[in-house]
């Protein structure tokens, strides 16, 4: 992650959560696909849950074939049920959900949640409290496609009026209806400084253990089920 002259953020490397189903509606497909133009247009890589299906599939591919990397985190026991095929640039396989989430953190400058399920939903609002937590300081953006996460916005918005949520840290959270406004907010995004604790006493690497001690590395699919 660069500063670049007019103040405002590079990302080299930004990690998409999103639903290993398309949705009912092509308006979710097609979010997808211009998310992916907008990186491959601003030279930033891809870091994803490693499906190639549904919108993980969409993006995965749009951001490959737009000559990026693209880096997939996936638990074993989900190869066979989200990898259809072959699958797009280098595939991370590794043993659980918690070191997905927590390897695409460490690998990853900003974080953006298009439109998906539980799932997607889950890795965002950990991505909010590791944050809230001061965990990490990285842009979180919400790609709120067709006011498809309005609901979870006026949650937030009441957790804030309810006095659960700090009116700071409702700040955390940056969304916008299109890829290329959403990616113009977190290029000047302003990291949130009321942390629980301080920032420089966590270390992102304790999130998924010794990193000496990983079982897998990056590499193509064939090759990390091998």
């Amino acid at each position: 992650m660069e500063n670049e002259a007019n103040g405002g953020i590079k990302f080299n490397r930004v990690c998409v959560f999103c639903g290993s189903n398309p949705g009912r509606r092509e308006v979710f497909s097609d979010a997808a696909i211009d998310l992916g133009n907008e990186l491959v247009k601003r030279k930033i890589n891809l870091v994803y849950g490693g499906g190639s299906v549904g919108l993980m599939g969409l993006i995965s591919k749009r951001v490959f074939d737009g000559g990026c990397s693209v880096l997939g985190v996936i638990p074993r026991a989900l190869v066979p049920i989200e990898i259809s095929g072959e699958a797009v640039g280098d595939v991370k396989i590794v043993l659980d959900m918690h070191e997905r989430k927590a390897v695409m953190a460490r690998e990853s400058e900003a974080f953006i949640a298009l439109p998906g399920g539980y799932g997607t939903m889950e890795e965002l609002l950990e991505m909010i409290t590791w944050a809230q937590l001061g965990i990490h300081t990285k842009p979180i953006g919400l790609l709120n496609v067709d006011g498809y996460y309005d609901a979870l916005l006026a949650l937030f918005d009441n957790g804030v009026k309810e006095g659960f949520i700090k009116p700071g840290a409702r700040k955390i959270i940056v969304s916008a209806p299109t890829a290329k406004e959403l990616l113009t907010k977190m290029e000047n995004y302003t990291p949130f400084d009321g942390h629980v604790a301080p920032h420089e006493s966590w270390k992102m690497n304790h999130l998924v253990g010794n990193q000496q001690k990983e079982h897998h590395e990056p590499s193509k699919l064939n090759k990390a089920i091998g």
